[in-house]
């Protein structure tokens, strides 16, 4: 029985996978169990953010692994500590809660709101504007949180308490934004919705109209985030900073991690027993999560993936077929013309040892931050040949 077959017979069919088994990784490329390569455009949907088995991160994990693996909530540790504070100077905001995915910070985001909202009005103030083509997880508070009807089949009946809002749609959120109220969840680039970022007056509406209204912002920035966009939060590219912010996927360079930050105004909502997580802060995801700042919290590392994405996005945009090209930094969605399929272009580039994504209809591309323009130019090569 080879690989597939074995992991067919006992894993619950939830994915649609390729036929591809990958063994090991190093820095940009990825050896599949038969000694192939493949140029990694997709990071593990934007969560390698050094690459595969960076050095450093590889050391910092590895000495954690050495000392203390896990130990439960109910004690501290010096490696979460040092993450905090340092994570604090990255995001500048003020404290936070660790979990250990996206899913799961959006989950700890919607109940700061709803409590701050109760603890201060009581209540009926328990309603949460969303986006539509917004994405905030697979749980079944965050799928209700999720403005895409697509994935509201099967698990009836979902979490009530939300509305959805057409995105860059003014009129629409102030007929929707009442007293019945609590906060304003949003992502600065709809990640899974397509790769498309909201329009600036339409950021800068959310913020003004929730600070008149004592309307929580939470920016969901679980794909966003830890320097995806060239600057640390996707906010930053908006000049605008969310009472509640998410981070996940990158944040700890592949090991599962979540964060749900608090600025000053919700920063001590959460009280003992309000919320918890077993493995949140866990030893080794913290060290991991230390040498992932230690680049994308740097000036000049940004300024790099910055300088990246437009270097593919120029070459993307005299690329036959294609129509558009969206996203921010190292962040990219590739609209296609002329009956080409985004899905047929990521199957087939695995032939030529180049692995993608897809967004809705869009090719998406999330690459290491890490990644070398020598390698962006081979993985670049590839995709062109493949759209002629």
């Amino acid at each position: 029985m080879n690989t597939i077959e074995q992991f067919n017979a006992h894993v619950m069919g939830s994915y649609g996978r390729f036929d591809l088994v990958l063994e090991k990784g190093e820095n940009q490329c990825a050896t599949d169990e038969n000694g192939k390569q493949y140029i990694d455009f997709g990071s593990g949907i934007g969560t390698n953010s050094l690459g595969y088995c960076n050095e450093d991160w590889v050391n910092a994990v590895c000495e954690q692994v050495k000392s203390l693996q896990h130990t439960s909530n109910y004690y501290y540790t010096r490696v979460q500590a040092d993450f905090a504070e340092q994570l604090s100077k990255a995001t500048g905001l003020k404290n936070m809660f660790f979990c250990n995915s996206g899913a799961e910070a959006n989950e700890c985001a919607i109940k700061i709101a709803r409590k701050y909202s109760f603890d201060k009005y009581g209540k009926g103030r328990h309603n949460i504007i969303t986006l539509v083509n917004s994405f905030h997880g697979r749980t079944m508070c965050t799928l209700s949180a999720t403005g895409q009807e697509v994935f509201h089949n099967y698990f009836f009946p979902f979490v009530e308490g939300f509305r959805y809002v057409e995105a860059n749609n003014i009129e629409d959120l102030k007929s929707k934004l009442d007293d019945t109220v609590c906060a304003v969840m949003f992502e600065y680039i709809q990640g899974e919705g397509g790769v498309m970022a909201l329009e600036q007056s339409f950021v800068d509406e959310i913020f003004s109209l929730c600070e008149k209204m004592d309307v929580l912002t939470i920016a969901d920035e679980v794909q966003t985030g830890v320097g995806r966009t060239g600057k640390f939060l996707a906010g930053d590219n908006f000049g605008k900073k969310a009472d509640i912010i998410t981070l996940a996927k990158g944040i700890a360079g592949g090991i599962p991690m979540g964060a749900c930050l608090a600025g000053d105004k919700c920063a001590d909502v959460l009280t003992p027993g309000t919320h918890g997580s077993t493995f949140g802060g866990n030893p080794i995801a913290c060290a991991g999560g230390l040498a992932v700042l230690k680049k994308a919290a740097d000036e000049a590392f940004l300024a790099e993936v910055t300088a990246k994405g437009d270097y593919i996005r120029e070459k993307v945009l005299k690329m036959p077929n294609v129509k558009s090209v969206s996203g921010m930094g190292l962040m990219i969605g590739i609209e296609l013309e002329n009956g080409k399929e985004a899905k047929e272009i990521v199957k087939k580039a695995l032939d030529k040892g180049l692995l993608l994504l897809t967004a809705k209809e869009k090719v998406r591309l999330l690459p290491p931050l890490t990644i070398s323009y020598e390698e962006l130019d081979k993985g670049l090569m590839i995709l062109e040949e493949l759209l002629k």
